[in-house]
């Protein structure tokens, strides 16, 4: 599978000098926030596959002007091709402002994530904005990761972590991608292509995403 992760920075080789059919290898499309809403609905019309995304702490403005043709999945365990995708949007909270939460709010909307998780026996991809603490965030307090997510990776073992927030330029030699035990993670800031292998077809007995093409949509 063939995936598009993007995050923070608008790519200019997608957007103003988009060449058609660029888009047209991808089977799906993960953004991890702070992306303006017409830079998502542009992405998900060139493209032939879904896009799925999760608030960054900049995305305030999605509540009048959401991104079109996109699926939010925050705080919400979807299944696609076989692979098992957990929303996490938000930051540490540093000032007033929406998508930002507390150690312990990030920790009780994961409580609240694990009939979702048993249900659907595990979780293979978690997107996020934030990193995990410790695993490519920063030291300010905007910047900081929450333990939270690593005390995720610790009880699930999700097979990718994928965030945004910490720009690859913030600090010198911020690794794009990184490994915590059985987990790789995608810093996916401006944008990556993540190429994984095909995860088998479970039975769709939890939340599923069924994506149809636009022409099916009608």
């Amino acid at each position: 599978m063939k995936i598009l992760t993007i995050s923070d920075e608008e790519s200019p080789a997608l957007w103003e000098h988009y060449v058609p059919g660029r888009l047209k290898d991808f089977d799906l499309i993960l953004s991890s926030g702070d992306l303006k809403s017409e830079y998502l609905s542009f992405l998900v019309t060139m493209a032939r596959c879904p896009l799925l995304y999760v608030h960054g702490n900049h995305d305030g403005h999605y509540a009048n002007r959401p991104p079109e043709g996109c699926d939010c999945i925050e705080d919400k365990l979807v299944t696609y091709n076989g692979l098992r995708i957990l929303g996490l949007g938000g930051c540490r909270k540093y000032h007033p402002g929406p998508h930002q939460y507390t150690e312990s709010q990030m920790q009780r909307r994961i409580q609240r994530l694990r009939y979702q998780i048993r249900r659907a026996g595990g979780v293979d991809l978690v997107l996020t904005h934030a990193p995990a603490q410790g695993l490519g965030d920063g030291e300010d307090p905007a910047h900081q990761g929450f333990a939270a997510l690593r005390d995720f990776l610790d009880t699930y073992h999700p097979a990718y972590l994928v965030h945004g927030h910490v720009h690859l330029n913030y600090q010198q030699e911020l690794p794009r991608l990184s490994a915590y035990e059985s987990t790789t993670i995608v810093n996916a800031c401006g944008r990556y292509v993540l190429d994984i292998p095909d995860f088998p077809h479970r039975p769709e007995n939890h939340n599923v995403l069924l994506w149809k093409s636009r022409k099916e949509r009608g």
